[in-house]
């Protein structure tokens, strides 16, 4: 992992490597300047003095981690071929860890205490729909993982020269990977068109037990593929018994 390097006016410089900050720490031309992540900062260097590469910070969100990368582009020539190949070199590698599951938790528990301590006082009038929320409103579990995420983006531009951001933005179409030459009305009406998910099975299944064939019982709905066994809640993996 590089070390982040600033000039003595805390100018974003070039990071380094571990083996060389701890040089010019012992040789006395750098200071600690945080901990976390590792920062020196040079007592005779400025910005306009050094030579700047330009770095790209790349991001890909999750529900539960987010994945930072700070790489530096460069292009070589191919001296087989002759072409300009691009080439990454990675600078760091971090991993953050959302908390989203213990604030909504948190949040439901408040809920309910509110809830309990308000059915006490019956003298109080009782509240619905009474609070509006902002344009763009997130959930606080959401917006917790957006001011998480810009938080280290900005504190990681102000420890290296970033010139480029880079997001990775995935977006999966079920009905495609299922059936890749679904296309027209098919994929625009889905599967779902008219019925509901247990009027579809009873329809589908004769209204009848796919395991005893009874059809005078009261029948559920069933997983063909267990969901402990990493079965999905596809219609295609639903039954009637």
């Amino acid at each position: 992992m590089a070390v982040f390097v600033l000039d003595k006016r805390k100018k974003p410089l070039m990071p380094c490597s571990e083996k060389r900050a701890r040089l010019m720490l012992q040789r006395g031309r750098a200071r600690v300047h945080r901990m976390m992540p590792f920062t020196i900062r040079l007592v005779d260097r400025l910005q306009a003095d050094s030579v700047l590469q330009p770095l790209r910070l790349k991001l890909d969100p999750g529900s539960k981690t987010t994945g930072l990368a700070l790489v530096r582009e460069w292009e070589t020539v191919d001296s087989t071929t002759s072409e300009i190949v691009r080439a990454i070199t990675i600078l760091m590698l971090l991993e953050l860890k959302h908390r989203g599951h213990a604030i909504r938790d948190a949040l439901t528990s408040r809920a309910a205490f509110r809830r309990r301590r308000r059915g006490k006082l019956r003298y109080r009038p009782a509240r619905f729909n009474n609070r509006t929320r902002a344009e763009g409103w997130l959930a606080p579990s959401l917006q917790h993982r957006v001011d998480t995420t810009m938080a280290w983006v900005n504190r990681l531009i102000r420890l290296a020269p970033v010139t480029a951001l880079s997001q990775e933005l995935v977006r999966f179409d079920t009905q495609a990977m299922q059936n890749p030459e679904i296309s027209g009305t098919e994929y625009q009406q889905g599967t779902l068109l008219g019925y509901e998910v247990r009027e579809y099975l009873l329809e589908k299944w004769g209204r009848e037990c796919v395991y005893c064939w009874a059809g005078q019982s009261p029948l559920e709905i069933d997983h063909i593929h267990p969901r402990s066994k990493g079965g999905s809640d596809r219609v295609s993996n639903l039954t009637i018994a």
